[in-house]
Formats: structure tokens, C-alpha cells, sequence
């Protein structure tokens, strides 16, 4: 029996349609649960020499973790952090990239209580000012293979809460513990704690930065139900196999990569495939996907936007089974190719840093509608809504939202606990029994949700309302656009013009007839209305560090006085 079953009571092949398993979804757990103990030491317990993950260097240098193995690991990094006076409640930053050391560091700070805060390799000095000082960060454990122990050094005197720094891979750095070796020092047996020490499953178990698209990130809290909330994602999105091999591309710095390298893969007991590189590359990816035999494979669109435009006829895609994406509305476009180089879907899912999966395309039972976000997940009460918060009819266009009153059973497994010293930014997205995404959706007539755009990201244009994703969508159709983002610039007869910023493919360049060419192929797959009138191209698109579009810095230029030719 796969270990999820204890929680959810049948095999996720056991339900016969959406209203049974909307109707008889429900997940149970003691007040106990703590997944490192839960689900980890037992599936080693049980098959101790079962594949857990396969971890490939930059160079192709493999290393194999077997579920008994990364068991004992998590004791010996339990037994680390303990010998360095962290404990329950504490903060311990992590800056691991996608180094193996991640994972056996999570399930340890898991099994003391401390609180594990994932962080990217790619922060400046003043980004770990912030995040050290406004998260209270005890102790940090950093990748040996960057710069980054410089970067921290570099503001040593302004960290207010920070003691210990740990670094990896042998970097002798002076003030920085030494991990490896003291960690080659420590027990692999470590007791349960019990009494004040236990956890409990509402105790605080991670902290994540969010994307931080227009302002500096706010820090997300999640119990220890929080892994339980992706038994939706690993098990039934991601459709991982007992025994499969799954790989999703995300670098551990960001809370996609306990989506898709952690909790919902190992509660369906397949091993996870983890690719360190150090940049990526569309055909490395895809000579991957082939090498490894990888079974069920995950990426945001940005990079199914890139493999799609190359050639499939050199890779073998037979192992493959299953393909999901998020992180950003897919283009429908992206969907079409990817289905005829592979002859599979690609099933989408939408949820946030506050949450798990809240909606997609996850029932075997049911075809991706392309375009389409999919349906509400079980346990989740999806509503969309205006202004006022009043729910709307279906076809209108509002915020999505998901309700957290007493009505629904108050909050879903997998939603955040709220901001981290922010009260007055929790109960500005969190009232009145609804979480705002701010993300805004319509629904229509069958419950299907189809994406529009960000709250702040909805163009107002001669009275229209227009979303940047589906202007978007039509432009990623034309052979010359690679990436592109639509937003909005301030014009005095509309309000706002549709702008489009482009990066081309390989093979065009800027001109008039281009330009005339784009807007005229918009005009010719969507509302004429909606067609940008501003087009500008450009080398790259501004993103966040976790890779997200910054429309918001788009239009600052915009609003500044940029160039808009």
C-alpha cells in the first residue's frame, strides 16, 4: 500500500470522477504529524533500499540516495544542528542551490522543530541584510561552490539575529563552520523528541520568501500539515509512479522545488531526479529527459517556451508519461507544440507561495482544456469575485479567492499560516473568510478557471478591461516572438494603450513590418481591441530572481518617460 493511502484512505486510481473525489477527498493526520518522521523513516523503515532521488552534478557526476539512506542523513543533520545549539523554534536559512545536502538539512530542522528558510544563491549583501534581519535568522547553511559566503561577509556587521554560518563542499572560509566535516562527526541515531519538545502539526515549519514582483518579498509561514497539502501535487498533478523517477526543474532556493522535489513525490514514493546546473540549456534539459529515462517531468512555460523550438527527432521520450506546469499561465501555443514533438500534454496547475495546488488539471479522468487553469482542487472553495468581494457570474472576470470560513471548515491544508511579522499584510489579503491571490480569473460554465492577469497587471483601455495573458498568448502563436510580456502605458484619449515587450526568436529582427505583422496577427486570433498599438523589443525581459516576468518594471519605465518606439 503507498504510503499516502494512510492519509487519504484509497488509491488515487480509485476515484471515478470529479464529484467523487471532490466529494470524498479527505486527508487525515495526528496532531503529531511531522513528515521527516511521518512519511520519510517510514517508507525507509519499510523499503530502506528504495531509489529516494538521483542527484547529477553540472558535469555529470551522479550520486544515488536510497529512502534508508536519506533517513539516516536526516539524523546526523539533527544531530548537527542540535550540536549547535539550534532548536525547536529556531530560524536556519538555507542556500544550497540544488545541492543534496538540501534535502537530509530540510528533514533535520524538520525533526528538531526548527523553523527551515529556503533562500537563492543569486541574493546580494543587502538582500541577506533584509532577510536575515526582518526573518530573525539564527543560523545560515551555504552552497561551498559560489561566492555567497562573500556576499554574506560582506555585511557582517549589520546582521542583528544571525550566529552561526555553516558552508559546504569543503570551502575553508574563516568564521564559517566547516559542514561536512562536522557533520561526518555526528550520530546517525536520533530519538523522537517528546513532551515540549515534540512538534505539533500546527508549530511552524518552513518560511518562504515570496516572488517579490512588486515590492520586497514578504515571509509566508506553513505548519507541518503544509506537506500533506501536496499530496494533490506529487500524487495526483504530477501523477508520480511508486518506484518512477520525477524531475522538476527548480532550484531549492524557492518553494516550487517542495512542490516537485520533496513532499508530494516521496508521499507516492518515487524518486526524485535532481539536475544541479549551473545554466540552463533547452537541449541539456531535454538530452535529460532522454538519459535519464525520467517519467514524470514538471518546468515552468518560460522553459517549455525555449525546448519547444528545438529538435525533438534527437531525444527519446519514451519513458516519459506525464507532463505538468506553473508558475505562470501556459500559452496555448507552448501546449500545441510540446503535444506534437512528444504526443503529451501538458497538465497546468495554479497555486502561490501561500499555498499548495488550488487548481488545475489533475484527474486522469480529464483532458487539459487548453488555455485553461482546470478546476478547483478538493478541499479548496475557489470563488471569484469583484471589488466588493461579492462573488461574480460566470464569464466575468475577478479576483480569485479561496474561502477560509467556518462554512468551508475553515482553512484548507496547504494554505499559509500568514506573514511573518506583517499582521497589517495578512489581513490586507486574508478577510472576511477569503484568501485574495491576487490573481485575477473568470470561470465558466462547466467550473473551468481561464487566467487573466495579476490584479495590478489587468489593462483598463477605452473602457475595456484587458488582460495581458491572452494578448500574450496570441503573440507567442507568431514564430517570431520567444518571450514577451503586454502591459499597460498611460495614453490620454484610452486611459491605457496595449504595449507589448518582445524578444524574438533567432532569425528575426526589429522592424515596421514586423511590428505591423504582430498586430495584425493579434487582430486575427483574438478581440481587434486588444491588440497592442506600442510594440518594443528588446534583449531580455526584467525577471525576478525566481525567473517571473516584472511587468511592474515595465511599466515604471513606461510611466517615467522610457522609450516606447
Amino acid at each position: 500500500m503507498p504510503i499516502y493511502e494512510e492519509f487519504i484512505g484509497r488509491h488515487r486510481d480509485d476515484y471515478a470522477t470529479f464529484e467523487d473525489l471532490s466529494r470524498n477527498y479527505k486527508v487525515s493526520y495526528p496532531e503529531t504529524f511531522n513528515f521527516a518522521y511521518d512519511v520519510l523513516d517510514k517508507i525507509a523503515a519499510r523499503t530502506p533500499d528504495k531509489l529516494a532521488m538521483l542527484w547529477v552534478s553540472n558535469d555529470n557526476v551522479s550520486k544515488r540516495f536510497t529512502f534508508g539512506e536519506m533517513s539516516l542523513l536526516s539524523n546526523k543533520a539533527a544531530n548537527f544542528f542540535t550540536s549547535k545549539g539550534i532548536g525547536k523554534g529556531d530560524y536556519v536559512m538555507l542556500v544550497l542551490k540544488r545541492g543534496y545536502e538540501f534535502w537530509y538539512c530540510m528533514m533535520g530542522l524538520h525533526k528538531i522543530g526548527a523553523v527551515a528558510v529556503q533562500a537563492t544563491h543569486l541574493l546580494t549583501a543587502k538582500d541577506y541584510v533584509y532577510r536575515m534581519n526582518s526573518g530573525g535568522i539564527k543560523m545560515v547553511v551555504m552552497t561551498g561552490d559560489d561566492q555567497c559566503t562573500e556576499h554574506v561577509d560582506e555585511a557582517l556587521d549589520q546582521y542583528e539575529t544571525l550566529k552561526l554560518r555553516a558552508v559546504t563542499r569543503g570551502k575553508n572560509v574563516p568564521g564559517w563552520i566547516d559542514f561536512d566535516r562536522e557533520f561526518e562527526l555526528q550520530s546517525d541515531v536520533f530519538e523522537r523528541p517528546t513532551g515540549e519538545a515534540a512538534t505539533k502539526v500546527t508549530d511552524i515549519m518552513t518560511m518562504s520568501f515570496s516572488s517579490g514582483t512588486t515590492g520586497y518579498p514578504k515571509m509566508v509561514l506553513h505548519d507541518h500539515s503544509y506537506p500533506l497539502g501536496h499530496l494533490l501535487t506529487g500524487v495526483f498533478w504530477h501523477r508520480v509512479e511508486d518506484g518512477g523517477l520525477h524531475f522538476t526543474i527548480s532550484d531549492t532556493g524557492w518553494l516550487k522545488s517542495l512542490w516537485g522535489k520533496m513532499y508530494g513525490q516521496w508521499l507516492g514514493e518515487s524518486a526524485i531526479f535532481t539536475y544541479d546546473f549551473e545554466k540552463f540549456s533547452a537541449t541539456d534539459i531535454l538530452q535529460k529527459l532522454d538519459q535519464y529515462k525520467i517519467t514524470t517531468f514538471c518546468a515552468p512555460p518560460t522553459m517549455y517556451r525555449f525546448m519547444i523550438k528545438e529538435d525533438f527527432s534527437k531525444y527519446d521520450f519514451s519513458s516519459l508519461k506525464h507532463c505538468c506546469t506553473a508558475g505562470e499561465a501556459l500559452n496555448p501555443e507552448v501546449y500545441s507544440q510540446w503535444l506534437k514533438n512528444t504526443n503529451l500534454k501538458i497538465f497546468e496547475g495554479f497555486g502561490q507561495t501561500e499555498t499548495t495546488l488550488v487548481c488545475g488539471t489533475i484527474y486522469p479522468w480529464m483532458l487539459p482544456r487548453l488555455g485553461s487553469m482546470g478546476l478547483q482542487t478538493p478541499g479548496n472553495n475557489i470563488v471569484v469575485v469583484d471589488d466588493e468581494g461579492n462573488e461574480v457570474e460566470s464569464g466575468v472576470t475577478g479576483e480569485i479567492c479561496i474561502r477560509t470560513d467556518d462554512e468551508v471548515g475553515g482553512k484548507p491544508i496547504g494554505v499559509f499560516r500568514g506573514y511573518y511579522r506583517d499582521e497589517s499584510a495578512t489581513n490586507r489579503s486574508w478577510h472576511d473568510g477569503l484568501y485574495h491571490t491576487g490573481d485575477t480569473a473568470y470561470r465558466d460554465e462547466m467550473g473551468f478557471l481561464w487566467y487573466v492577469g495579476r490584479v495590478d497587471d489587468v489593462i483598463k483601455s477605452s473602457g475595456y478591461r484587458i488582460g495581458p495573458f491572452e494578448v500574450e498568448s496570441a503573440l507567442m502563436e507568431h514564430p517570431s516572438v520567444l518571450e514577451c510580456a503586454v502591459t499597460g502605458v498611460p495614453d490620454p484619449d484610452r486611459g491605457f494603450a496595449v504595449k507589448a515587450t518582445i524578444v524574438l526568436s533567432k532569425g528575426y529582427s526589429p522592424s515596421d513590418e514586423l511590428t505591423k505583422a504582430l498586430q495584425s496577427h493579434v487582430k486575427s486570433v483574438t478581440a481587434p481591441y486588444k491588440y497592442p498599438r506600442i510594440i518594443e523589443y528588446v534583449e531580455a525581459l526584467p525577471k525576478t530572481i525566481s525567473g517571473k516576468i516584472r511587468r511592474v518594471e515595465i511599466r515604471e519605465k513606461d510611466q517615467a518617460g522610457g522609450d516606447n518606439s
